[in-house]
């Protein structure tokens, strides 16, 4: 139980910066928003985001067409109403009258199918596989929209309720190309005013929004804080308003302050090691060229001790790409304990009895701490892994590129289960980062998206779970609980399953 030692990593000098703030941020103005995240996120483009910090910029910058209640209900937003058709192949969309971009232009019937058609038949958008089974998008009228499906796509308004559902400006996108996400238009309550890397994304109050009554800010600002416990101390001294992601092991001293509020949910999403099986040169290495080594790997490794030594124990242990106790965890298929002794000898099988590898973590507090664990851990098999510390958009970067063996991620989740796997283990997945292929899942997961009945959806997706345990493209560890801490001055914040921040209601209290 050596591992619960390392469960602190941050020292009394970073929580020292914390207090050494830019005057600039450490007395806001009554109508600032300041908003702690865990790192800079990457693109501002809906088109080309893929991570959970950048969602939470989007979600005041960028109206979606649908969103979801704490819930995980549906609920309108640039479509106020929509209509399946009774073999599911078709869905119409009435788009609100009222809404703009933040050009001043109208959002209409038309503007949507255009940011949709865009990203769904860019080359470079990661919403391709999420919309792919759009066939045509059909103006019907100025405010109606129907879209013809290849086949029925049950998941689809749950992609309208992501990125595949912010709409935004598709003719000055088109023409700027990969520059827009440096000027993003979009048609959110805030507009995009400024970003300087590292350091800030700055949105400004959008005064023709459509339901700007339930916004109190006229300004929001995003601070990349890494290094949880800075982040922590930074909400603390009031250097920011409100920070998300607290550290299992920080919530004591959270709880103890009379200045701030808790707030906390359980997420959809997973936590992997993803391994580079297929995805350029750097997949010729031990892990990604035989799956004994892989399984090697996954038995050196405690995933109780784990989540004891770096979450205190407030997470969900778990193998899959669903959390144990949801509706589509497959039950037969549970997490196996440590075999050290199995680990040796698979990789003594393997011809690698001192398999070496790189493991590629952002530069975050707890994920540094999850690798450190999972260093010294697979050590005692065998395993020499060296780990590479890169800030979070690069590492996102990379991953899309190969250039990784393998990649510490996690994955927010989604409310439909087709959006935890489809856009990452099916072979035309967008964020299929490995590059595994396997019919099996394939089919599986393609057929899943067709159904409505959650048995006959279960029984797929268990089967696309046992091929995933079995050639371990990636090795699942735990599922998160949302931590989120604020000013006690802020009333009225929900904390959501996906992991957001949404301002929308949130204000200062009543003085």
């Amino acid at each position: 139980m050596r591992f619960e030692t390392l469960r602190r990593f941050a020292t009394a000098s970073l929580i020292a910066l914390a207090f050494a703030a830019p005057a600039a941020h450490a007395q806001p103005a009554q109508n600032t928003l300041r908003i702690g995240l865990t790192a800079d996120p990457d693109a501002l483009d809906p088109m080309l985001g893929r991570t959970l910090v950048g969602r939470m910029v989007f979600s005041s910058m960028c109206d979606t067409l649908v969103d979801y209640n704490e819930k995980l209900e549906f609920v309108p937003r640039l479509a106020e109403s929509w209509q399946w058709a009774a073999n599911g192949k078709t869905l119409t969309l009435r788009i609100r009258a009222n809404a703009f971009f933040h050009d001043g232009s109208p959002v209409d019937a038309a503007a949507v199918k255009a940011s949709l058609d865009r990203a769904r038949s860019n080359p470079q958008s990661l919403r391709r596989s999420e919309l792919g089974p759009i066939a045509e998008t059909v103006v019907i009228d100025a405010q109606t929209l129907r879209l013809d499906l290849r086949s029925a796509f049950i998941p689809l308004l749950a992609q309208f309720a992501d990125r595949g559902g912010m709409i935004v400006n598709a003719k000055p996108a088109e023409a700027a190309g990969q520059e827009f996400a440096r000027n993003p238009i979009c048609a959110g309550p805030y507009r995009f005013a400024e970003r300087v890397a590292q350091d800030r994304i700055v949105l400004q109050r959008f005064d023709r929004h459509w339901e700007k009554d339930q916004y109190h800010f006229d300004r929001v600002v995003y601070l990349p804080i890494p290094d949880a416990t800075v982040r922590l101390a930074n909400v603390q001294a009031g250097s920011v308003d409100m920070i998300e992601r607290i550290l299992p092991t920080d919530l004591p001293n959270a709880r103890r302050d009379r200045r701030l509020k808790l707030a906390d949910a359980v997420e959809l999403g997973w936590n992997s090691i993803i391994i580079n099986t297929n995805n350029g040169a750097k997949a010729d290495n031990v892990l990604g060229k035989d799956k004994r080594v892989r399984e090697a790997l996954e038995l050196s490794l405690d995933r109780d001790i784990l989540n004891r030594a770096a979450h205190a124990g407030e997470f969900v242990v778990g193998n899959q790409p669903f959390a144990p106790g949801t509706p589509y965890y497959a039950k037969e298929l549970p997490p196996k304990p440590r075999n050290v002794a199995r680990a040796r000898e698979l990789l003594r099988e393997a011809g690698v009895p001192n398999a070496s590898f790189t493991l590629m973590v952002p530069n975050d507090t707890e994920r540094n701490a999850v690798a450190q664990i999972i260093q010294q851990m697979a050590r005692e098999a065998g395993f020499d892994i060296k780990l590479q510390v890169v800030d979070f958009a690069t590492s996102i970067a990379m991953s899309q590129k190969g250039d990784f063996e393998a990649y510490l991620l996690s994955w927010s989740g989604r409310v439909d289960p087709d959006g935890n796997v489809h856009t990452f283990f099916h072979s035309t997945g967008a964020q299929n980062d490995s590059k595994f292929v396997s019919p099996i899942i394939d089919n599986a997961l393609d057929k899943a998206r067709e159904l409505t009945d959650p048995g006959e959806r279960l029984k797929l997706y268990s089967a696309a779970t046992a091929v995933l345990l079995d050639e371990r493209p990636r090795i699942f560890t735990y599922h998160r609980k949302w931590f989120f801490a604020y000013s006690s001055r802020l009333s009225d914040f929900t904390a959501n399953p996906d992991g957001m921040i949404r301002v929308r209601g949130l204000r200062w209290n009543a003085q």
